[in-house]
């Protein structure tokens, strides 16, 4: 009888600024002023493993949803940024409700640290994961294959450019360390909320960086009410 599963080794895990997957931006490479940093498992802290790696501008991730993990699967989802109505195929989108909760991401590496305790630590910057996932593997981003400027994306095309007005007071942000606020407004501008909720008066909470950032949406416009 043929075997239908593989076993897969977290090799790794990413530290980010999202404690909950509100906020998460819903692509990699979106935000480029988001930081973070990925530490290997004990038994992968083996410096000639990413020998070469530090030549590379980005890499892949290959990650688990790791908060999408259910029993079954659907052959179709509804994509928040469509209104949360309308259903696609699950193999049309990159939801995180799959057969496979498996995520794929391409994000910007900024150094390649030998820390002395931890191995090889990757800092990286344009991250969509939540802090904690697991890293299933890590692969150099190759431009003269992986780079496609003739590529169409479906029905996310017209969704691609659309960004919020960030009106933040400076006391405010100033609550937040300095090298994480640009982090901080560029997801903002992303606008976090799911689609389909437009509300002026609804105020929305999101973990960031050790903080709860409340903020609210009129029409193209957010304002940030509270950094606690």
């Amino acid at each position: 009888m043929e075997n239908n599963t593989v076993k897969m080794n977290i090799i790794a895990r990413i530290h980010t600024d999202f404690t909950t997957k509100f906020g998460v931006p819903r692509q990699s490479g979106l935000v480029d002023g988001l930081k973070a940093t990925i530490v290997f498992e004990p038994e992968y802290r083996v410096a000639e493993a990413v020998r070469g790696l530090e030549g590379f501008s980005h890499i892949w991730l290959i990650w688990q949803f790791s908060g999408a993990v259910r029993e079954g699967w659907s052959p179709t989802v509804r994509p928040p940024r469509l209104g949360g109505n309308t259903r696609m195929g699950v193999f049309a989108t990159r939801s995180p409700f799959r057969p496979n909760e498996i995520g794929l991401s391409a994000l910007r590496l900024e150094k390649v640290e030998l820390h002395p305790e931890l191995g090889p630590v990757l800092h990286v910057t344009g991250a969509d994961l939540m802090d904690g996932t697991p890293i299933f593997d890590v692969k150099p981003y190759l431009p003269y294959a992986d780079s496609h400027p003739e590529a169409t994306g479906g029905f996310t095309d017209p969704l691609a450019t659309h960004r919020l007005e960030v009106e933040c007071e400076e006391e405010l942000l100033k609550r937040i360390p300095q090298e994480r606020r640009a982090g901080l407004l560029g997801v903002l501008e992303q606008d976090p909320r799911p689609r389909y909720q437009n509300d002026p008066e609804r105020v929305y909470g999101m973990g960031f960086a050790g903080h709860e950032v409340k903020f609210r949406v009129d029409g193209e416009k957010l304002f940030v009410v509270e950094i606690i």
